[in-house]
């Protein structure tokens, strides 16, 4: 999953184009879907950090594709904001029961669009808003994609770099190794759970040079987590 890709589901393609291009604008990568079915082989092969979804859809409604997302084990935490020509109340009820994490009015602003998606990014805790993630005593610079760690710089592939990238956004939470395999590789990757065993002795062998490796911890029987606590580790 690529932590500034926006996966825009609507079918007007003069509405795409535009969300398309304001979104790049702002520095996101975005990817498009004019129904339900295509929206899904998206979410299956790259996960995106978020679901611009519009209510009028062809085939099935955006709120049923909304409450479809949220039961799946591959999706539901992937925030969704409505976008709609629907502006009443009870519109929005619905919306906001269905699963969606925000409801965005048409005709909007671009510079509207763009704030709301951050914050939902902010509030979910994909998107930090800058380019430096710091967790504890490491720092990972995003544009140059290099890490700090104790003060001393290290280096990474651009697997273990996008695994602690993960890692550091969701500190403290237990991650199976299934969830770790569909945020980072994707669902369709052709990767066994075992390999995610690899990579992290390979991150845990780079950041015990500069002995910061006591922040990623393997929970016996469940998976790995990423915390500044102690507690018994491999």
């Amino acid at each position: 999953m690529s932590d500034n890709k926006i996966l825009v589901v609507e079918d007007d393609p003069e509405v795409q184009e535009m969300v398309r291009f304001v979104l790049r604008e702002s520095n996101f990568l975005v990817s498009t879907a004019r129904d339900a079915r295509d929206a899904w082989a998206l979410v299956r092969e790259h996960p995106p950090a978020l679901i611009l979804l519009d209510w009028m859809l062809p085939g099935i409604s955006g709120i049923e594709l909304t409450r479809q997302l949220k039961r799946s084990h591959i999706s539901r935490e992937i925030p969704i904001v409505m976008l709609t020509a629907k502006g009443e109340e009870d519109d929005k009820v619905l919306g906001l029961e269905s699963g969606v994490d925000d409801y965005i009015t048409k005709p909007f602003s671009s510079r509207e669009l763009v704030a709301r998606i951050k914050a939902v990014l902010r509030r979910t805790g994909v998107y930090e808003g800058e380019e430096m993630v710091t967790y504890g005593n490491i720092q990972l610079d995003i544009s140059t994609h290099r890490v700090t760690a104790c003060d001393q710089t290290i280096t990474l592939g651009p697997t273990e770099f996008r695994l602690l990238h993960f890692l550091m956004l969701h500190p403290e939470r237990i991650h199976s190794r299934t969830r770790l395999l569909d945020r980072v590789w994707g669902t369709n990757a052709a990767v066994e759970e075992r390999t995610i065993d690899v990579y992290m002795r390979r991150l845990r062998k780079a950041l015990a040079k500069s002995h910061c490796d006591q922040y990623l911890q393997t929970v016996r029987s469940i998976g790995y987590r990423f915390s500044a606590n102690d507690m018994n580790r491999e």
